[in-house]
C-alpha cells in the first residue's frame, strides 16, 4: 500500500520549492507522483492545511548539525496539528552556479540560513566569497537559472542542480559528513494508522517550578518502559522564566505508552498529545 494512498492525501504542502529538500521528502515519504503547494515560509505551509489546500504538511523539525528549529515546534503546538509521520533525510550540500565556473570565480553565495550554518567552515578557505542568507535553498539555484547570474552560487540539493541546468562546483560542503535532518508530517487531524503500529509519540506538557518535578516525569517514562529520544524547552511568552516541554519517547507496546499518558496527563499541567506515529528510525 503506498503511503500517499494510506494518508488519503493528493497534495502536500512544502517550505521551498521543487529541488528543496522538502521536496525530495515528499517523493520519498509519499511517492514521486505527489502534488506539491510549494510555499517561501513555514507560516505559509501552515495556512494551507488549515485553509484545507492540502492534505498535509511537511515540516523540518531539527539538524543533526545545527539542532532543533524551535519556531516550527511553536507552528504545531498553536495551531493543534497532528504529527501522523517522521522521515529523515541524508542532507547533502552542494556549491552549484552556471556552467564554465570555477569557485575561484565566486563572489557570492545565497542560501537559507540553516544551510550556510552547516556549511561555515567550508566558506573559512574562500575569504573572498560573501554568503547571503536568502529565504531558500532551491529557490536561490532557480533564481540563478533565470537571471542567468554568473559570478553568484547557490547551496542546494543536486536535484536542484539537476532541475535547474547549474554544475556542482562543489560537492558536500556541509561540516559534518553525516549530515541529517528530521522533518515531521503533519495534518489537522490525527493519524489513520492503528494502535499496533504506532511506536513513537511527541508529547508536550508544563510543570511547576519545584524540586524534582522533572526529574519525576522522566522516571516515570522509565517505569513504564519508554524510551526518551528527545526533550525540547520552550519558554511560554506570556509567562516569564516558565517553560513548555516537548518530549519524543519510543515505546514496543503501546499499553505501556497508555499508562505513561494517563499519569503524565495527571502530574503534568496542559498535557498534548502532539502525535502518535511509526519510528522511522526501524
Amino acid at each position: 500500500m503506498k503511503i500517499e494512498t494510506f494518508f488519503m492525501i493528493t497534495s502536500v504542502a512544502i517550505q521551498g520549492i521543487r529541488g528543496s529538500f522538502h521536496h525530495i521528502v515528499s517523493q520519498q515519504f509519499f511517492d514521486e507522483s505527489i502534488n506539491v503547494n510549494e510555499c517561501l515560509s513555514f507560516d505559509s505551509v501552515v495556512d494551507s492545511i488549515l485553509n484545507q489546500k492540502d492534505g498535509a504538511a511537511i515540516m523540518a523539525i531539527e539538524n543533526s548539525i545545527a539542532g532543533s528549529i524551535i519556531p516550527n515546534y511553536a507552528l504545531i503546538d498553536q495551531h493543534d496539528l497532528h504529527i501522523v509521520g517522521e522521515h529523515y533525510l541524508d542532507i547533502q550540500h552542494h556549491l552549484m552556479a552556471l556552467p564554465d565556473q570555477s569557485i575561484g570565480d565566486i563572489k557570492e553565495v545565497y542560501s537559507h540560513p540553516m544551510a550556510l550554518l552547516q556549511c561555515k567552515t567550508f566558506f573559512k578557505q574562500y575569504p573572498h566569497i560573501k554568503l547571503i542568507e536568502d529565504k531558500d535553498t532551491a529557490e536561490v539555484a532557480q533564481r540563478i537559472q533565470k537571471s542567468q547570474t554568473k559570478h553568484v552560487a547557490a547551496i542546494a540539493s543536486e536535484l536542484a542542480a539537476q532541475l535547474f541546468n547549474l554544475e556542482i562546483v562543489a560537492r558536500s560542503i556541509q561540516t559534518i559528513t553525516h549530515n541529517e535532518t528530521r522533518f515531521f508530517i503533519v495534518k489537522t487531524q490525527n493519524s489513520e494508522i492503528s494502535e499496533d503500529e504506532i511506536n513513537k509519540a511527541s508529547v508536550k506538557f508544563e510543570l511547576d517550578h519545584k524540586r524534582g518535578s522533572l526529574a519525576t516525569i522522566l522516571n516515570v517514562l522509565s517505569d513504564c518502559k519508554l524510551n526518551l529520544t528527545k526533550i525540547q524547552s520552550l519558554p511560554k511568552i506570556d509567562t516569564p522564566w516558565k517553560y513548555a516541554f516537548f518530549v519524543d519517547v519510543t515505546f514496543d507496546m503501546y499499553s505501556d505508552y497508555q499508562k505513561a499518558k494517563s499519569i503524565m496527563e495527571i502530574m503534568a499541567q496542559d498535557f498534548k498529545v502532539l502525535g502518535e506515529y511509526k519510528n522511522a528510525r526501524l
